[in-house]
């Protein structure tokens, strides 16, 4: 909660691949909170106060995932709007801005996202969405210390690039 809540108001492509890393944390917890404050509260050090509001934050986050049945894969709906509200002003961008940058960047990663989009079949939302699940794999495959081909850091470098300025956008519409 404490990291989710800096990560959303400084960086939102980093806030939502935490918040994935956080579902999958519970998931692999199998929803106990026992194990959930052995794990990983417990890790943090903190007042009981705030320990506290975490445990409930992680027993919200259960409960949620539970209701919207995404227990075994899939993201919070909360999460998913907030990636659909990054791709409308992805397209907006695309369509309206004079930030040449921008849409360079979304040249050099449109390629790897169709390639990506192609190999996830089916679970292809939108193309931020793409970015991100794409960035996500590779954060487990560096969490799993598997290796990684150059051409799949070069793809995973657009979409990051793309994602970052996206995300600047996204602070600057919100005031930030």
């Amino acid at each position: 909660m404490i990291i989710a809540r800096a990560k959303r108001n400084q960086n939102i492509v980093e806030y939502l691949l935490y918040m994935f890393q956080v579902e999958d944390t519970i998931r692999a917890c199998k929803f106990d909170m026992k194990i959930i404050e052995e794990r990983v509260i417990s890790q943090f050090r903190l007042s009981e106060g705030l320990a506290e509001e975490v445990r409930n934050w992680y027993a919200n986050l259960i409960v949620s995932m539970h209701e919207e049945k995404i227990t075994e894969t899939g993201h919070l709906s909360e999460l998913l709007s907030l990636i659909d509200t990054l791709n409308a002003l992805h397209q907006k961008l695309l369509r309206e801005t004079t930030d040449e940058k921008y849409r360079e960047q979304y040249m050099f990663a449109r390629p790897n996202i169709l390639e990506f989009q192609k190999k996830l079949g089916s679970d292809t939302r939108n193309e931020i969405y793409t970015c991100l699940l794409a960035l996500y794999a590779l954060l487990l495959l560096r969490l799993q210390k598997k290796t990684v081909t150059q051409e799949t850091r070069e793809a995973m470098q657009t979409f990051s690039n793309l994602l970052g300025l996206l995300g600047a956008w996204f602070m600057k519409a919100e005031g930030r």
